[in-house]
């Protein structure tokens, strides 16, 4: 069995790392494409980026795509930077000349900790209500709970977190708008992606457990002994768990998109609000690392998740 897992555990990391070096080339040639298509010139906003709009001239401008190699052909600097990616090196930040490794360091500790505390309020939302609304199919809590996930899927994140900064910021002034000084900062932003990934993984966890309640195992269980609490511990909630891991997986798109758009909303010092700055100012490395950083973390979150479902499948070490 030892064997078994190991091989396991070293297949699914060969298949995630080709997936990783397919995503850092795709994510890094579009994302400078798309970057070469915004309208404008790129040099005049990374001068003002620098020197401030007061300061900012023609010359100023001439200056910095000089120094950058802006004025190179658009395929030449692409290339340059694939070299240096090669070489594990992102560049430097065109508007603050400062490593992107060390600002994107900075900042994704910022952005995995909001990350890990959306998947947690996810979880304390969606486990009891999943699991209550499971057990009483087509009840009231079922229904309720039915409608308010509805509700919530539909909301865009960005609203979402406007009226809970209207709730419970400005209205009762029980957690600070913005910013991140504490503990306290974490609460809104979680509970904005929270919400949003609880919405539908309850759902999914009420399927899994109204299944694994109708499946022959579950009534053999009960025949041959066991108490309905055993039951439901040792034997429901693990065949149900299941299907809800393997649904984080399809939920991690919606994290880190949502990871963005919260960032910006509660101005928190992660790789999302900083990806939007980094646009705003036409800082190409910034862009490329962040989105860079942000498809490969995605990459390794799908890997945690198949790992998970290994574990708790002993069906699927052994094929």
């Amino acid at each position: 069995m030892t064997s078994a897992l190991m091989k396991t555990v070293f297949a699914a990391l060969a298949k995630r790392a080709l997936q990783a070096l397919i995503v850092a080339v795709v994510v890094g040639i579009v994302s400078f494409a798309m970057m070469q298509a915004l309208p404008g010139d790129a040099a005049y906003r990374i001068a003002a980026g620098r020197y401030g709009y007061d300061m900012m001239d023609a010359a100023a401008a001439d200056a910095v795509r000089l120094e950058l190699g802006l004025d190179q052909p658009a395929i030449l600097q692409l290339w340059i930077w694939l070299k240096a990616l090669a070489q594990f090196d992102l560049g430097t930040s065109l508007v603050y000349g400062t490593p992107v490794i060390d600002e994107i360091s900075t900042q994704l500790g910022y952005s995995l900790l909001l990350a890990g505390g959306a998947i947690v309020a996810s979880l304390l939302i969606a486990l009891p209500v999943g699991i209550a609304a499971g057990l009483n199919p087509n009840g009231i809590v079922d229904r309720v709970t039915f409608g308010l996930s509805v509700l919530f899927r539909a909301i865009p994140a960005f609203a979402l977190g406007i009226v809970l900064v209207l709730i419970f910021a400005v209205q009762l002034g029980l957690f600070p708008v913005a910013g991140f000084h504490g503990p306290e900062n974490l609460v809104l932003p979680s509970l904005t992606l929270g919400l949003g990934l609880a919405a539908v993984s309850n759902r999914v966890l009420r399927d899994s457990v109204v299944d694994a309640m109708r499946a022959d195992w579950r009534l053999f269980s009960r025949t041959k002994g066991l108490s309905a609490r055993l039951t439901l511990t040792r034997h429901v909630l693990r065949n149900a768990a299941l299907p809800v891991v393997a649904y984080i997986g399809v939920q991690l798109a919606y994290l880190i998109e949502g990871v963005v758009i919260v960032e910006t909303v509660f101005a928190w010092p992660g790789i999302g609000h900083a990806l939007v700055h980094a646009i705003f100012g036409r800082d190409i490395a910034m862009v490329q690392g962040t989105a860079l950083t942000l498809g490969l973390l995605y990459v390794a979150l799908n890997l945690c998740v198949d790992l998970a479902c290994r574990g708790i499948d002993p069906r699927g070490r052994l094929a």
